[in-house]
């Protein structure tokens, strides 16, 4: 009768257990300006000429018309929390976000290897520059200001970006002390400066001819003036500060051509940044994480292997 008791109690917590597993996996999503998103710049942006209607999210995983940029937090593999920070940003022209295979899969991976992923949503072609520079920006100095909550190292916070998302990790790279990157917030006076970066097929520059037009226009608008496309071309804004660069391309990249990324390089090494380069044969643009392309396929593990060299992914504490 007692153990009749017992399970008719047990029972409907035993219903519970999945929606509570749920909820424990559920991965903490972060607005970005929590005091209110920051106005358009670009007098030519639809922000700047009133509400945006709603947020769009594609079947495939892919977001786009962004209006209430957020981080999305996910968590290292619970066995290996090293104290690393990624803010993932992903591609998608500035257009749209590919979310699913260029933030969510990076996120997943990213958390095998002890490191703590912060999927960056930022505005795009509806607000225009400098509104995703700001979004990166603030997360960066978003999440180095509550290291000690995430679990993290405030000296081991990084930048991982595929496509435009990689032209945007770039820019962190190179503007993180810009005036178009500030807002007149309290975290302007926290450190926006990435720790490393990792550049995945990325846009770099926007002067012909190795520019991705979509991306510019997405970014720049129609007619961005020659100072403005010297800005935001990043490998004319190389320093010896800008972090430690990995860069990962394809040769038959039609789409961001290769040029990106041996400009980048080259500018890096001219200014003594510690870089490293990886071109492979076979592959596209947008490659993500699929299978089949030849050693490209493997840029995974030659980023594992960068992150450990440089010690990223040794414990902070035995460090």
């Amino acid at each position: 009768m007692n153990r009749t008791r017992r399970l008719m109690t047990l029972l409907p917590l035993a219903g519970l257990l999945p929606a509570l597993a749920s909820a424990a996996l559920a991965p903490a999503v972060l607005p970005l300006w929590p005091e209110g998103v920051p106005a358009a710049r670009r007098p030519d942006a639809p922000a700047a000429r009133g509400d945006l209607g709603p947020e769009r999210v594609e079947p495939d995983g892919r977001i786009a018309n962004v209006s209430q940029p957020t981080l999305t937090v996910v968590p290292p593999a619970v066995d290996r929390p090293n104290g690393t920070a990624v803010i993932v940003c992903p591609g998608g022209g500035y257009s749209y976000l590919s979310n699913a295979r260029e933030g969510q899969q990076y996120a997943a991976w990213l958390s095998t290897l002890g490191i703590t992923t912060f999927i960056l949503k930022s505005r795009l072609q509806e607000w225009g520059h400098p509104a995703p520079l700001q979004d990166v920006l603030r997360a960066i100095r978003l999440v180095r200001s509550r290291a000690a909550e995430f679990g993290v190292k405030p000296d081991r916070i990084g930048v991982l970006g595929s496509s435009a998302g990689g032209h945007l990790a770039a820019s962190a790279s190179t503007l993180w002390d810009h005036p178009d990157g500030r807002t007149g917030a309290a975290l302007d006076a926290v450190s926006a400066r990435p720790d490393f970066a990792v550049l995945v097929y990325p846009v770099i520059t926007m002067t012909d001819p190795a520019a991705h037009a979509g991306s510019r226009k997405a970014l720049l608008g129609t007619s961005p003036g020659p100072a403005l496309l010297a800005q935001m071309s990043v490998e004319q804004q190389v320093t010896a500060a800008t972090p430690p660069t990995l860069l990962l391309h394809t040769q038959g990249d039609k789409t961001v051509p290769v040029q990106n990324s041996l400009m980048y390089f080259d500018a890096l090494t001219r200014a003594g940044v510690p870089a490293e380069l990886y071109v492979f044969e076979q592959g596209g643009h947008g490659i993500g994480m699929r299978d089949g392309l030849g050693n490209a396929s493997a840029w995974p593990h030659r980023a594992e292997d960068w992150l450990r060299q440089r010690g990223l992914l040794t414990p902070a504490a035995a460090r």
